[in-house]
């Protein structure tokens, strides 16, 4: 399956705070917020939401390509995409502008405040699926420039393309009116349920009514696992439990690349599911979106330890 990622491309500055942000935010003076916190560790990582869910495709064994655009400074993190198996051929680079940049703070309970630098990233709405020398099997409409994110999903049904709507973090910056035209034909819409209450609010939308509109809804829940809601049915599956915590930054990419994964070999929606849970704990055990790595062997094993056989997927 020709599998296409949209998204945006970006640096990460992971930073840690030793407490928690709650005991600091006073409700009763949340209408004119002013706080700082003083962190203790910071990272420089690549990140960003198209090569996250990539590079762990590439890992079970895919061959993703990336379209997206990328600041005069993208090629060394070209060079490390390719050597881990990930096609940038549709990688755009624009002069004059710098990658992406995405600042988090998590604090000891793993709540994180972000701050998300657009760059490169705003010209995504420039590149377009008519350009494209071959049509993609399943694309994944990942959050990116909004405009660019409505352009693609459009795209994606005039030409007959299945794709996945993931809206992430733009459900805040986008409105009803705009969410609805992401999820209107989408395959699939992907969300935590944090964001689905968010998609519910500013849209009116239930679970049934994206159901009216798409085949399923995929809601991820943390540590609680993930559901899969069809018309007909729903499917729970649990969190595969961590090592150790590291980071949650990149844990949604990476369920989103083990479902992703089960699509491309024809699993069913509880093993696609599963797929996804595996992979997510990875991530969560490593900072950064890209750092875990597993061979398929270590990740059949790791699947088969918590759900069973999986019958020759992988």
């Amino acid at each position: 399956m020709k599998l296409l990622i949209t998204g945006s491309i970006a640096y990460d500055y992971l930073m840690t705070f030793p407490g928690s942000f709650n005991e600091h935010l006073l409700p009763e003076h949340l209408s004119r917020l002013s706080v700082s916190f003083l962190v203790d560790t910071m990272e420089r990582r690549r990140g960003g939401c198209a090569p996250n869910i990539a590079y762990t495709l590439a890992l079970l064994g895919e061959r993703p390509a990336i379209m997206a655009t990328a600041g005069q400074d993208f090629e060394e993190y070209r060079a490390w995409l390719e050597s881990v198996g990930v096609d940038t051929s549709l990688v755009r680079v624009v002069p004059g502008k710098f990658t992406a940049s995405f600042f988090c703070n998590t604090d000891q309970n793993n709540n994180q405040i972000a701050t998300f630098y657009a760059g490169a990233m705003s010209e995504a709405r420039h590149l377009s699926f008519y350009d494209l020398d071959e049509k993609p099997d399943l694309v994944i409409i990942s959050p990116n420039d909004p405009q660019a994110m409505l352009r693609y999903a459009r795209e994606c049904r005039e030409l007959g393309i299945r794709f996945i709507y993931d809206p992430g973090q733009q459900v805040v910056r986008s409105s009803g009116d705009e969410l609805r035209a992401g999820i209107e034909g989408a395959n699939m819409l992907i969300c935590n349920d944090y964001e689905f209450e968010i998609i519910r609010q500013k849209t009116g939308l239930t679970e049934a009514d994206v159901l009216y509109r798409a085949e399923a809804l995929i809601i991820t829940r943390g540590a609680k696992g993930s559901t899969v809601l069809l018309r007909d049915h729903r499917v729970d599956v649990p969190a595969v439990p961590a090592r150790h915590i590291a980071d949650p930054t990149g844990v949604g990419d990476a369920y989103r690349a083990g479902f992703l994964k089960g699509l491309a070999v024809g699993a069913d929606w509880e093993t696609c599911a599963r797929l996804g849970s595996v992979a997510a704990t990875y991530a969560l055990e490593h900072v950064g979106g890209q750092s875990h790595t597993f061979t398929l062997d270590e990740f059949r094993k790791r699947y088969e330890a918590h759900f069973g056989s999986l019958n020759g997927v992988l």
